[in-house]
């Protein structure tokens, strides 16, 4: 009879333990799905670096008496790539920022003057620009995940004049407004396409054929698309 009391005890022990441990489990699993953090919301402050391309546009002249005034004035044309970097801080729905980009490009364009220029045999009056940045300001308002911004600041690159004796050139600093959008695609990627007006101002230069000074204007036009990394 003591023996039956002893294994029953044994028996009721052992079973009691069993229950609380599956209880302690029961009771651990929700506490650990409520450890798992939530996914980071995107957040527009902070440092970013990113590439472009695009296209530009622009209008030059040549003043120099020696050229025929209908040839004097043609415009610009070619593609830009580069890279960005910049940071910005975020209150609220707005968004203040600073970009700094540096592109290279093959913008150029010219007329046929029948021989006064004739740096390629044919007589072209050329301009041609290799290279353009931009240090500017952002103001933007948040819409959900897109950006629409405003922007503005300095521009800065080089002006070149094909003529008979070679290529002068000059670098040249200037300003530049613009609007574009940005839109993020994760919380360390997003993606922009802007516009940019440039004006480089005027140009000095010397003619070869007319040994007197030439003034080149350059003022550009960009379209241009790109990609940027947020930390």
């Amino acid at each position: 009879m003591r023996r039956r009391s002893v294994w029953l005890v044994t028996l009721v022990t052992i079973l009691a333990g069993t229950a609380a441990a599956q209880a302690a489990d029961l009771n651990v699993a929700p506490s650990a799905t409520a450890r798992v953090a939530p996914p980071v919301p995107f957040t527009w402050s902070g440092w970013y670096v990113g590439v472009n391309g695009g296209y530009g546009w622009g209008r030059s002249s040549w003043d120099d008496p020696t050229i025929d005034p209908t040839l004097r004035h043609f415009g610009l044309s070619g593609g830009v790539a580069g890279g960005q970097i910049g940071y910005n801080w975020q209150t609220g729905p707005f968004v203040l920022g600073l970009e700094s980009d540096l592109d290279w490009t093959n913008l150029s364009g010219g007329k046929t003057d029948g021989g006064v220029c004739a740096t390629d045999g044919g007589g072209r009056c050329s301009t041609s620009q290799s290279w353009l940045g931009t240090t500017r300001g952002r103001v933007g308002y948040v819409f959900g995940s897109w950006l629409p911004y405003v922007t503005g600041g300095a521009a800065y690159g080089d002006v070149n004049l094909n003529q008979a004796s070679g290529t002068s050139s000059a670098t040249r600093l200037g300003w530049t407004a613009g609007a574009g959008v940005e839109y993020s695609i994760s919380p360390r990627w997003s993606a922009k396409l802007e516009f940019l007006h440039l004006d480089l101002g005027t140009a000095a230069f010397m003619g070869a054929a007319s040994n007197t000074p030439i003034s080149a204007p350059a003022k550009d036009d960009i379209v241009r698309a790109g990609i940027n990394y947020h930390w």
